[in-house]
């Protein structure tokens, strides 16, 4: 980092306040030999964590200076692997949370454009929204204002982007731990005063993950497994009274089940297992029944989700 680079920095960081002048000054300087070092992105984060009124001009440098780094700073590029993802989010935490729209908005732009990111970055970014969501707190909510338990506009834009970001699984591949994230979110807000855009993104989301194919490290955590498993081995009649309460909610799912669900051959070649993730295995299907009836009952968006599924796959 040049000395005019750190000095500019330095006594921006003072006042609180960042001109246009000066945010030209940082770019030239920044990308004068054109590479964004990592001592320059941690000034460029120093300063963002003082200035009390940012501009959207300063926001604007800010999203594209932490991502032009992160991307490209090193080899390979459009890459962002888990050291760089804990140096962000150790940035990104560095005054204790993540506050300010353009924050979130350099992570949603990084995992759009990236290649690929490291798991990390996507859970991190993914938790920052469902706690605004859960709690009323958060980048999304301004001064915290606005009621918990409820999904905005804002929110459900960018957590489509997140979850459908190419960085991940794979293009538009929605991961497991994604799908539970929607479904949490979905029971929380079920009465609540939500978006328009939101019951077609849980439904796009979740359907995603029953039907398409991720890379073979989307796992299931242990916690998930050990519930799973004593799912699978229920005798008390849970599994049939699910499947019962949805032939009569939802008749035309219950009578598609047989053509709808299948089975993957996990021998198969990757070209051939991602073909082959159009049918929704006997897996996925237990895991879909264990998250519809875990609240004992089917709602609205758990039946818009299963007429979903079986209209596309039947």
């Amino acid at each position: 980092m040049s000395m005019q680079f750190a000095n500019l920095a330095k006594s921006v960081a003072e006042d609180g306040h960042v001109s246009a002048e000066e945010i030209l000054s940082l770019r030239r300087l920044g990308w004068g030999d054109g590479i964004m070092t990592r001592e320059e992105a941690e000034a460029i984060f120093t300063i963002n964590n003082q200035i009390k009124d940012p501009s959207d001009d300063w926001v604007d440098f800010f999203v594209e200076a932490i991502r032009e780094f992160v991307l490209n700073g090193t080899e390979p590029k459009y890459m962002c692997d888990a050291k760089e993802a804990a140096w962000l989010i150790a940035q990104l935490d560095a005054d204790g949370k993540l506050e300010s729209m353009a924050e979130l908005e350099a992570l949603v732009r990084i995992i759009e454009r990236a290649e690929n990111v490291d798991d990390s970055l996507k859970v991190y970014t993914l938790k920052q929204i469902e706690h605004a969501v859960l709690n009323g707190k958060g980048p999304t909510r301004g001064n915290g204002t606005l009621e918990s338990c409820h999904i905005t506009t804002t929110e459900c834009s960018i957590l489509r982007r997140v979850v459908f970001a190419a960085g991940g699984e794979g293009p538009a591949a929605v991961s497991r731990y994604e799908a539970e994230m929607l479904f949490r979110i979905k029971d929380a807000t079920l009465k609540a005063s939500n978006a328009l855009e939101w019951p077609k993104l849980f439904v796009d989301g979740v359907a995603n993950y029953l039907r398409g194919f991720s890379a073979a490290n989307a796992q299931l955590s242990h916690e998930r497994m050990k519930e799973l498993e004593n799912f699978m081995n229920d005798t008390s009649g849970g599994v049939g009274q699910f499947f019962g309460r949805m032939a009569k909610s939802a008749p035309a799912v219950h009578n598609h089940f047989g053509a709808v669900f299948g089975k993957k051959d996990t021998n198969s070649s990757f070209t051939e297992r991602a073909a082959a993730g159009e049918a929704v295995t006997e897996a996925e299907q237990n895991w879909l029944g264990s998250m519809v009836d875990a609240d004992g009952e089917l709602d609205a968006l758990e039946i818009q989700l299963l007429e979903r599924v079986a209209e596309d796959l039947s």
